[in-house]
């Protein structure tokens, strides 16, 4: 288990550093998946792939999920963030764990999570947990490759009033995901980029 031995209420620079090193090596550890020759990953955008980024291995992982989740709020401290969410599955570990050291750290920030689609009954919400309405608001997603579940979800916030000040991802595959933000207006901060963890031999084979 790795010692965190310095203040996690006031982060160093060089002290996010470390967290942010282990977090990279987390992920290569146990997200990052080569394919076979010949036999590409077909991803959720139907685009293939010669790797595949299972996220929720990193963001399931107790010291995975603790990284991300101060990279996280380190990223927001400034930004008067009242409530954090995102897409269902992707983000559910992540706003999880996020809203839960925001607390202990003495600075909660409630959750809220976005549905694929609103449940058939009871309030038939499409959002379910914190309110958003009138919020400053930071998304979050594990992996983004064109963006579209992610901006789905950026619809649906809009829609129920919450003001989307960041979005936040755990890799950026670097396959239109920036862009289509970008167009839609919203600010854009991937943790990591698959530069900073593949090569780029690897990505594209020759």
């Amino acid at each position: 288990m790795t010692d965190y031995t310095f203040d996690l209420t006031n982060l160093s620079p060089e002290e996010a550093v470390v967290i942010r090193d282990n977090l990279r090596e987390i992920i290569k550890e146990k997200s990052l998946k080569l394919a076979p020759p010949d036999k590409p990953f077909i991803l959720t955008s139907g685009k293939t792939s010669t790797y595949y980024i299972d996220g929720k291995k990193t963001t399931c992982d107790p010291n995975g999920l603790f990284c991300l989740s101060m990279l996280i709020l380190e990223n927001i401290r400034n930004d008067r963030i009242e409530a954090v969410g995102g897409p269902t599955l992707g983000a559910d570990p992540m706003v999880s764990g996020a809203s839960l050291l925001s607390y202990l750290l003495g600075r909660p920030i409630p959750l809220f999570i976005v549905r694929k689609e609103a449940k058939k009954h009871g309030t038939q919400s499409l959002i379910e947990g914190a309110e958003i309405s009138g919020k400053r608001v930071a998304v979050v997603e594990d992996v983004i490759t064109t963006g579209g579940s992610a901006l789905r979800a950026i619809d649906a916030i809009r829609a129920e009033g919450g003001e989307i000040v960041k979005m936040i991802a755990l890799v950026d595959r670097e396959q239109g995901g920036r862009e289509a933000f970008e167009k839609a207006g919203v600010a854009y901060a991937p943790l990591f980029t698959i530069s900073e963890l593949l090569p780029l031999e690897l990505r594209n084979p020759q």
